[in-house]
């Protein structure tokens, strides 16, 4: 090799190692917090209807089954508890808890490098679910899910980039003691990520305990309410318009011990929601609205996710669809809902009804990942990784997914249009006794990080090129990338001197 030929190839070298650095977080073409609402699937006037039937379903028809504590915060506050035990809701007491509520919320990290800032329509992706199945990609097979599962999803998302929280994708089926069960998906789940962690809990007085735990995590009460790092994911009321008794009594012990709360409100159209979309985001909102009043009731300002997750429904056959138009439609509706409000919120997006990662499965990721983000949804919860309608797992489809999750943020992000990027004098110079290409001017290299996003996974080698690499399989490279994330130990582990005491206090079902 020549000398020019060995300074062309070292140039080209350093190069291509400075596209593989890191870039820094402001020079990224995709980050956490981008703002959409460029996408309104409603205009001004839907938006103001939907919110007047909303506080007339309040009004009128109220919710059944609040607990006595849940009828004493909510009467205190100005509900009316009818003679057949509903609960209505004039529309100043709806209008008293939006001008409480806190706008203002961030949802911490454990290492304070992945706080997500909930205000406006800045958009964020994660996990999220209750799956009780595994996908096994190489048997073609479902299986049931386990804490080492769990742990190992936490593990994927915290070097992901494009997933930026972890709430509980799946159950421990393998735990069979639901505060054993409890207790170890939060273990399982801040042990394999730093990232902001969301969960369930089955029974109030399970909350304490498992509180405790995470004081000892975060070096105690004060550090703990001060930036806690998990949030409850609480289903508050079992649709149509009813309170879900032991779960309002959940959220009362976690507003007391500091953990934001998701108002989870999953009704499903055609069967406990309106089968039409606005009909069914009509009543999601009622719900999260009435859900407002009682987290405000309970304690002023508290952070709270206004949670409308109405889901859609096959009604050929009566089975949940997550992957329809009409679902990506309930969750675009719904982000406007939110922004209408000022309120932080989240629904669902990018869950496949496909039972493995396949074709079917990425369009239907995609299309309500896409229009949740342009909808300036702040909160995409099962985004990757969810398969067969939210009863199975996978975690192929959970790295896949960060590569379409960048995409989808890149559509976000959209487009910027300012001098530099209108290129007029680039024109000029290709043109006017230049190249006659783009290829290699010192503008397509100075922006060809900071404006595309490229697959970490996803292939775009020529039809030669492939097959000089064997045909290289998609699925099999996100297994190698599973077990490349789960070989090495996890930047979440804790202390084992930590680790050893909450061992020592609590039963850890995951191994050392």
């Amino acid at each position: 090799m020549n000398v020019q030929t060995q300074a062309r190839s070292g140039g080209r070298n350093a190069r291509r190692a400075a596209r593989a650095a890191a870039l820094p977080d402001h020079l990224r073409p995709v980050r956490p917090g981008l703002s959409g609402g460029q996408y309104k699937p409603l205009t001004d006037a839907d938006v103001q209807r939907i919110h007047t039937a909303a506080l007339d379903a309040l009004e009128t028809i109220g919710l059944a089954d609040a607990p006595p504590s849940g009828v004493a915060y909510l009467t205190g506050a100005g509900a009316v508890e009818g003679a057949d035990g509903r609960i209505r809701f004039p529309r100043s007491v709806v209008e008293d808890a939006l001008a409480r509520a806190n706008r203002d919320v961030t949802l911490n990290s454990r290492d304070g490098r992945n706080d997500l800032d909930l205000s406006g329509t800045r958009v964020h992706y994660g996990t999220a679910g209750a799956a009780v199945h595994m996908v096994d990609v190489d048997g073609r097979s479902y299986r049931d899910s386990t804490v080492q599962d769990l742990h190992d999803a936490a593990r994927i998302v915290d070097v992901l980039d494009n997933i930026h929280f972890c709430q509980r994708p799946m159950v421990c089926r393998d735990i069979a003691d639901n505060f054993e069960m409890d207790l170890n998906s939060v273990y399982a789940c801040v042990t394999g990520t730093t990232k902001h962690v969301g969960v369930s809990f089955t029974d109030p007085s399970y909350v304490g305990p498992i509180v405790e735990m995470l004081h000892m995590i975060a070096g105690g009460e004060d550090a703990w309410r001060a930036r806690p790092f998990v949030s409850n994911s609480n289903c508050f009321v079992v649709p149509p318009m009813k309170f879900a008794t032991e779960s309002c009594l959940v959220m009362k012990e976690c507003i007391r011990h500091g953990l934001p709360v998701l108002l989870l409100s999953a009704g499903m159209a055609g069967a406990t929601a309106p089968s039409t979309i606005a009909g069914a985001i009509v009543q999601a909102v009622a719900e999260c609205l009435a859900g407002l009043v009682y987290v405000n009731a309970i304690a002023p300002g508290h952070p709270a996710i206004f949670g409308t997750w109405p889901f859609g429904l096959d009604l050929r056959t009566g089975a949940m669809t997550g992957g329809s138009g009409e679902q990506a439609l309930l969750s675009a509706g719904c982000a406007q809902m939110h922004a209408f409000y000022g309120l932080p919120g989240g629904a669902a997006g990018g869950i496949a009804d496909s039972k493995l990662p396949d074709m079917q499965a990425g369009w239907e990721q995609m299309c309500s990942n896409v229009m949740a983000g342009l909808s300036g949804l702040n909160m995409v919860y099962e985004a990757a990784g969810m398969h067969a309608s939210l009863l199975g797992f996978c975690h192929e489809s959970l790295i896949l997914g960060d590569d379409l999750i960048g995409q989808a943020l890149r559509c976000v992000r959209g487009i910027e249009v300012t001098d530099e990027t209108l290129a007029l004098d680039q024109i000029a110079q290709v043109c006017m006794g230049g190249p006659g290409h783009y290829l290699g001017t010192a503008q397509t290299l100075g922006r060809m990080q900071s404006d595309h996003c490229y697959p970490a996974t996803g292939n775009r080698m020529s039809p030669k090129e492939w097959v000089e690499k064997d045909r290289p399989d998609l699925i099999a490279t996100a297994t190698a990338r599973k077990e490349e994330i789960l070989s090495k130990r996890s930047a979440a582990a804790l202390d084992p001197r930590l680790d050893r005491a909450l061992r020592e206090r609590f039963r850890i079902h995951l191994p050392i």
